[in-house]
């Protein structure tokens, strides 16, 4: 099979190397990219009387048509062909003829790809934005029918202190938060275009680069033509916020799991994302959640991968590159599945109210609030704090627990320990008088839910 670059070669290479170097088995995902690339670049040539206008409307009829077999599934790729590129201009030299040569005037496969590579993470990024504002919103909701549920807070997976639910919920939808910040300022790395920048230097043709830049609604040009194809460090951004945005997620799905034990058996997830087992009849098994808290070591393996190829190449194009395009691709598809899963797991859980509350008045989460009353009657926090501690220990020894204690018991720790101090020990007070901003009080967690929802607003949703 003659090849593209062939004249140089007086030998071919064997089958098994061919499909080894080659990259259409994957890159094909590109494929409306590069028409659409295409298009604009032809579209600039006749505009620029590089080639006539009646070529450029030739070879731009014959993509269309390409275009329209690409969506419709029916485009047949070759091995022989290599890549995305060689593919689609073989595939238009036979619809259209010999003028189909004349598409690659001025150009090289080099900002070809790359710029398949922005347009296509250019869509991407906003969908999966659109993802993130739509997991933030099943948060929201959770978090507005959960205000006032009493739930233990946890430090080093160890009861710490009473909190509402719904401030738990609304910890994730600010990580999210950030992380659709990040994901938004990327796109001002990726909404630039490499189109003209040819093979590292230019071209000799009179080419625009400004108008395929505005055809492919970019915002920018690259300024340098070794950068706009020797670089992939917006590939490399998009895989850090990923990277982030899956570990929260899997951090998340870490609690879920925990939280459908029945050993904490505070929540219940739908039976749509759950499975059973294949001899114990009696499971419900939390795989979805288990998935994406796994899949997050793929995407940052991803992240991991792409530094690596770029650590030691120099400039500009190297074929190393071309391990550049399998991790983007994964890693879109891996985080736009586990938002989609993750939005429906929220929406449809069940959330049991009374095994939360249950658990706060059967531990010692209550503790900080004795200390502070101590401290808020004038003695020192560390002093308050050791009294506590050995009130603590002497329930221990009892088997019981601080709302256990009489009061004549109490106020032999501390004689200023007055009756008012079990309201104070009580969870949901606990819960109710941490009103500082950002707190767990349920006043407060009504402010933070009202921001939320503002900020869904603003987003559009």
């Amino acid at each position: 099979m003659k090849k593209a670059w062939g004249g140089r070669f007086s030998k071919s290479s064997e089958q098994w190397i061919e499909e080894f170097g080659a990259s259409i088995s994957f890159d094909q995902e590109l494929v409306l990219e590069d028409i659409d690339g295409s298009i604009a670049h032809v579209k600039m040539l006749g505009k620029s009387n590089i080639i006539s206008l009646d070529e450029s409307e030739q070879i731009v009829a014959g993509l269309l048509k390409l275009k329209q077999k690409a969506e419709a599934g029916e485009l047949q790729y070759s091995i022989s062909e290599e890549d995305i590129h060689l593919n689609l201009e073989k595939m238009l030299t036979n619809e259209i003829g010999p003028v189909g040569g004349k598409l690659h005037t001025g150009r090289s496969r080099n900002d070809q790809v790359a710029t398949d590579m922005h347009l296509y993470l250019k869509k991407q990024v906003k969908t999966i934005m659109e993802h993130i504002k739509e997991l933030q919103s099943a948060l929201v909701e959770q978090a507005e029918k959960n205000v006032e549920t009493v739930f233990p807070g946890y430090t080093h997976l160890q009861r710490a202190q009473p909190v509402s639910f719904a401030h738990h919920m609304l910890a994730y939808f600010w990580m999210l938060k950030r992380d659709y910040e990040r994901f938004e300022d990327s796109l001002k790395r990726i909404d630039i275009s490499p189109l003209g920048a040819s093979a590292l230097a230019g071209t000799t043709f009179p080419i625009d680069r400004f108008f395929t830049a505005e055809q492919l609604g970019f915002s920018n040009v690259y300024e340098n033509s070794m950068d706009a194809v020797s670089d992939r460090d917006f590939v490399v951004e998009f895989l850090s916020n990923s990277a982030l945005t899956i570990t929260h997620l899997s951090r998340l799905a870490e609690e879920i799991i925990l939280w459908t034990s029945k050993e904490f058996g505070f929540i219940e997830l739908d039976d749509a994302y759950a499975t059973g087992s294949s001899i114990m009849p009696q499971k419900k098994n939390p795989d979805m959640a288990e998935l994406i808290r796994g899949k997050s070591g793929r995407v940052i393996g991803n992240l991991v991968g792409m530094l690596t190829v770029l650590k030691g190449l120099p400039l500009t194009y190297n074929k190393d590159m071309q391990e550049d395009k399998e991790g983007m691709f994964d890693t879109v598809h891996t985080m736009i599945g586990s938002l989609k899963i993750f939005t429906g797991m929220i929406q449809t859980m069940t959330v049991k109210n009374e095994e939360m509350e249950s658990a706060v008045n059967q531990d010692f989460s209550n503790a900080t609030e004795l200390a502070d009353y101590l401290a808020a009657k004038g003695i020192p926090f560390r002093e308050a704090h050791e009294i506590v501690g050995k009130l603590v220990l002497t329930c221990i020894n009892q088997n019981c627990y601080l709302l256990d204690l009489p009061l004549d018991q109490l106020q032999e720790a501390c004689a200023k320990i007055e009756e008012d101090v079990f309201v104070i020990l009580s969870p949901r007070e606990a819960v109710k008088r941490r009103n500082s901003y950002g707190g767990t009080g349920f006043d407060q967690v009504r402010v933070q839910l009202e921001k939320a929802k503002h900020n869904l607003l603003e987003a559009g949703l």
